[in-house]
């Protein structure tokens, strides 16, 4: 009785145990058709939503995609996303604000690239949509520039290219810099600026129109006054510098010190006469230069250039001994002579006993100014800068001529000589004209003794001595 008992109970047992696994299995199949059912509602789902967004793809709508290749037109072919395997291509002129000649400098393959869509391709084999990148970028940019501009901030670009009035450049949009607004002076030629990166202000943007006018004008005045006071800060008086020729005018030349412009007067470029500045310098030449004096509040250097050359009469006694022959240049005729520039800044003066052989009434009669003549040089007086020279030296003496000799006086022969009866001062009788005595004009005399610092003697010469004679 005992033992039936017991197997009941492990009868029981065992059926307990076997129901109970029944239901797990049971509910595993459960659980396993609730997922397959839910899986087959996701796959639903996704498909209606891929071809949702499919359909949903328009003009003027932002995609997201992934650059697949280029093609032959340098083309970039884009896998679009969530679009179920839909593709668009982004033509050279819609990658960027600028010309571009490579589409490898602005994306590669691989990149996942926000663009929008232009429109819709009918021919399949380029892709299904016309897409941009440059679209996107620009209303990035758009937004910025446009705070920018509202809070007064200064940007960089580089200029990308030199056009009919001004500057394009790539601010990542397309600006313009109006020919007016690069500096704060003339440029003749921009194509200097192609390729550098400037900054500028924003004078006015308008997104509906892409219009962005920008200037550097303002920028550059602001940097250079700051430049240009440092600089002058570190300049000094009676010191001689290396400059730069920037501008010459009929007045002078501009010569850049490094930041800072200072003014090289005509009269201070050489020590002879400069007709215009051109005559001596070249605009770009690097030359040293004396500095005159600086005026910080004008914003003035004075500059001289002669003042760093040799003066024309140092060594003068090497360059043009007495007896030297030279080639000069007749610069003045006067009544009395002509000045001869045989150096530059050095003039001597050819008397007018020293023109010819023969008598001759004015300098004008044989010279005219600007004549190239040959001189020789009669004495040489330094440290008084004055040359005496002579024409008629180098020139032969016409047949028969013969050289007046000055008479010397001597006690021997002084009883024998004739006395010319002495004239009665008080008489109001003229004395006879000398028509072969040389007449003088006393202004020209002046100013030639002012100018070239000439004796009495140097500028009658001839004439001074026959009054010499006379009086004897």
């Amino acid at each position: 009785m005992s033992e039936f008992v017991e197997n009941n109970e492990v009868t029981e047992e065992v059926e307990a145990t076997e129901e109970v696994e029944a239901t797990e299995v049971t509910e595993e199949k459960e659980v396993e058709e609730v997922k397959e059912e839910e899986n087959a509602n996701e796959s639903i789902t996704t498909m209606e939503d891929a071809l949702d967004s499919v359909l949903d793809i328009k003009s003027g709508d932002t995609v997201y995609g992934d650059v697949l290749a280029f093609d032959e037109n340098n083309q970039v072919r884009v896998a679009i996303k969530n679009s179920g395997g839909l593709e668009g291509v982004i033509p050279t002129n819609e990658l960027a604000a600028t010309r571009v000649e490579d589409p490898k400098e602005i994306v590669a393959i691989g990149d996942e690239i926000e663009l929008v869509v232009i429109k819709p391709i009918q021919d399949k084999e380029n892709g299904n949509f016309l897409l941009s990148k440059k679209r996107v970028d620009a209303k990035k940019v758009w937004a910025e520039l446009k705070e920018k501009s509202e809070n007064g901030e200064i940007i960089e670009a580089p200029v990308k290219d030199v056009v009919k009035g001004g500057l394009v450049v790539d601010a990542g949009v397309r600006g313009f810099v109006p020919a007016s607004m690069v500096e704060d002076f003339f440029v003749d030629d921009f194509s200097t600026y192609k390729g550098q990166t400037l900054e500028f202000k924003i004078i006015e943007i308008d997104e509906s129109d892409n219009r962005l006018i920008l200037s550097h004008k303002e920028i550059a005045r602001e940097k250079r006054e700051a430049e240009r006071a440092e600089r002058m800060d570190e300049l000094e008086e009676n010191t001689i510098v290396e400059g730069k020729v920037a501008r010459l005018t009929n007045f002078g030349a501009f010569i850049d010190l490094g930041g800072v412009d200072g003014l090289v007067h005509i009269s201070r470029i050489a020590h002879e006469h400069v007709k215009h500045p051109s005559d001596k310098l070249t605009v770009g030449e690097t030359i040293p230069v004396k500095i005159l004096s600086i005026d910080k509040e004008e914003g003035r250097i004075s500059l001289s250039i002669k003042d760093t050359l040799e003066g024309p009469w140092e060594n003068i006694d090497e360059k043009a001994p007495e007896g030297s022959v030279h080639t000069g240049t007749v610069k003045r005729l006067t009544n009395f002579g002509a000045f001869v520039e045989v150096f530059p800044g050095v003039e001597g003066l050819v008397h007018i006993s020293q023109i010819a052989h023969e008598h001759i009434e004015t300098p004008q009669d044989r010279l005219t100014e600007g004549q190239e003549v040959q001189v020789k040089v009669l004495s040489n007086d330094a440290e008084a800068q004055r040359l005496s020279l002579s024409i008629k030296a180098l020139l032969d003496k016409p047949e028969g001529y013969e050289e007046p000799v000055r008479r010397e006086r001597s006690e021997s022969n002084d009883s024998d000589r004739p006395r010319r009866p002495k004239r009665n001062r008080n008489s109001n009788s003229q004395a006879p004209s000398r028509s072969n005595e040389p007449r003088t004009n006393t202004n020209s005399i002046n100013d030639a003794a002012n100018e070239g610092s000439f004796t009495l003697g140097d500028m009658l010469g001839d004439a001074f001595k026959s009054l010499q004679d006379d009086a004897e």
